[in-house]
């Protein structure tokens, strides 16, 4: 074997990369807009939401599951956490902490009703995702929450780099990606991950609790959308029951864009960030020649079935 050529990245992990330069590359040559700081910028401001959702949805997948209550379990978040603040007079961190347990409560739900009663994550979710959305309805009595303290808008702030401004909840994105990418390659409970995903009946004859790695990915998936409560309610400065709607099917986007297989056990946290900027550039990039969101949509839709095709014919490739 060519000792150069088994030293460069899987084309799994090489895949997502090239497919941003090329639609950067792309947009170049169609909009001058596109390359300015500021541009660039307003796409990360406008992933820092789905990208934190998404982190949570890539540790429910490398487990082999699906998480499809996330967006409406966010949306939740947001509204437990403004309501908790205008009506009942919390600070800004109390009311935050408070949304982000009630998106952990139903990452536990989840958790339990996958470990414990054995149902298929598919079906479990898709069931909170409707619970979720009724209890956000019913709570806000389908009303937007306004009346926030300021400290809920603090991440929606930005810092100045050079000519750029970036948002402080774009930067705490990008830590939770670090964080993350660190834990999942370093220490034994990020491995357990991947090799629950790989093969839990093999996982477990190691020792290793693989119901207790399943729960902890739930929960702590939840805790993900609760900071994306957060950040939700940091840029837009209020609580919309409305929201969520689509951020379930944007953040499973990002994560199969970013090389993460649907089965299981294989898969980069980075690599979903790249796939959240994929779907963002794409988005952004089609505003600025001015294509319709229909289109965009049709794009991302697209995109998406390459993907899974992709990573289908991989897995047949190594059998």
């Amino acid at each position: 074997m060519n000792t150069k050529t088994s030293r460069l990245p899987p084309i799994a992990t090489l895949g997502p990369f090239i497919a941003l330069l090329l639609a950067c590359a792309f947009f170049a040559t169609q909009s001058d807009r596109f390359l300015s700081t500021q541009n660039f910028s307003l796409i990360l401001q406008q992933v820092m939401v789905v990208g934190v959702i998404a982190i949570g949805q890539t540790l429910v997948i490398l487990t082999a599951g699906i998480d499809l209550s996330c967006g409406m379990v966010m949306a939740l978040g947001s509204i437990v956490m403004t309501k908790f603040a205008a009506d009942y007079g919390l600070s800004a961190p109390v009311a935050i902490l408070c949304g982000i347990a009630a998106t952990a409560l139903f990452g536990l739900i989840n958790g339990l009703l996958v470990t414990r009663l054995k149902l298929p994550p598919f079906i479990v979710t898709l069931g909170t995702l409707n619970i979720a959305f009724a209890i956000t309805q019913l709570y806000s009595k389908a009303q937007t929450v306004t009346n926030i303290p300021d400290g809920m808008n603090w991440l929606g702030n930005t810092l100045k780099l050079g000519d750029t401004h970036i948002a402080y909840g774009v930067v705490l994105m990008l830590t939770l990606y670090l964080a993350v990418w660190f834990w999942l390659r370093e220490t034994a409970q990020g491995r357990h991950v991947y090799a629950v995903g790989n093969s839990p009946e093999a996982t477990r004859l190691t020792g290793i609790s693989t119901d207790k790695v399943l729960l902890g990915v739930y929960v702590l998936a939840g805790v993900f959308y609760g900071i994306a409560s957060m950040l939700t309610v940091a840029r837009t400065g209020a609580g919309d029951p409305n929201g969520g709607t689509t951020e379930n099917l944007d953040a499973i986007t990002a994560v199969v864009l970013g090389g993460t297989s649907l089965f299981g056990g294989r898969g980069i946290i980075l690599g979903t960030l790249v796939g959240a900027l994929i779907v963002g550039v794409f988005r952004n990039g089609l505003t600025l020649i001015g294509v319709s969101s229909v289109y965009q949509i049709l794009v991302t839709g697209v995109l998406v079935i390459l993907a899974v095709a992709t990573d289908q014919m991989s897995r047949k490739g190594a059998h």
